[in-house]
């Protein structure tokens, strides 16, 4: 019966590096096949792009998830959150086990704000028959705006996911002042892995000097075991973001 599993989140800034000027996503594809995570949560992730195709040629032939995903976890999904002339990016769900369902959600508040979305997803754990919930997030930047993002996931939370199948939720909450944190405890019961574990959020960005504690995971049925933030090279040479990865049981 499986019971522990692994997951991982990360920004990957379209695979650019801090700077935007360099194009990291193969050094990025080998450093996340080496993490050994279950499942990982995406944000900022190109679905397509014209111009970068057209100028940089080591551009992949398919959506950036998909190539990153490569052969280490053979089910996905993606949600575009951001369409313009050129593409679109988004959030999207690598996983090592299949989908039993997945939605993506709209929860962009203002016309004049960035879109955003909620990615859910399920999967069934093998050998155990349990059916974990999976919501990737990318919030925004001000609090104008993530307040009605809140509230929408809780909603979209209390809605969808029964309170006897485990959830995980993670990604980019651009929350540094951890006001989110009272909705999530009290109106969800969900608990954050690194307070859980080291009584203090992980700070995540930017990766050279990492400050604010922009990405979270947060879980409810499952029991944090372990939690690191990956801040060691080559992490910091790759995206603004650092990846946070979390243990957990069933």
């Amino acid at each position: 019966m499986t019971s522990k599993f692994s997951v991982l989140t990360y920004n990957i800034h379209k695979g650019f590096n801090m700077a935007g000027r360099q194009f990291v996503l193969h050094r990025m594809r080998d450093a996340l096949a080496r993490t050994g995570a279950d499942v990982v949560f995406l944000q900022e992730a190109l679905g397509e792009h014209n111009t970068h195709a057209r100028r940089l040629h080591e551009w992949p032939e398919y959506p950036q998830f998909a190539f990153l995903a490569d052969t280490v976890w053979p089910h996905h999904a993606y949600g575009r959150n951001a369409i313009y002339d050129d593409g679109h990016h988004g959030n999207a769900i690598l996983s090592r086990y299949p989908f039993a369902e997945w939605e993506n959600i709209g929860v962009s508040p203002y016309p004049f704000a960035a879109s955003r979305s909620l990615l859910h997803g399920v999967i069934e754990l093998p050998g155990s028959g349990q059916r974990l919930h999976l919501v990737c997030v990318h919030f925004g930047f001000f609090a104008v705006e993530r307040r009605p993002q809140i509230r929408r996931l809780c909603e979209r939370i209390e809605a969808h996911v029964p309170h006897d199948e485990p959830l995980v939720v993670a990604g980019d909450f651009n929350d540094w002042s951890g006001r989110a944190e009272r909705h999530f405890n009290v109106d969800l019961a969900l608990a954050e892995v690194f307070r859980t574990l080291h009584g203090r959020h992980a700070r995540s960005w930017p990766a050279l000097a990492p400050l604010l504690p922009m990405d979270r995971i947060y879980c409810r049925g499952a029991t944090p075991l372990a939690a690191q933030r990956l801040g060691f090279v080559p992490w910091r040479d790759l995206s603004d973001h650092t990846p946070l990865q979390a243990w957990l049981e069933l």
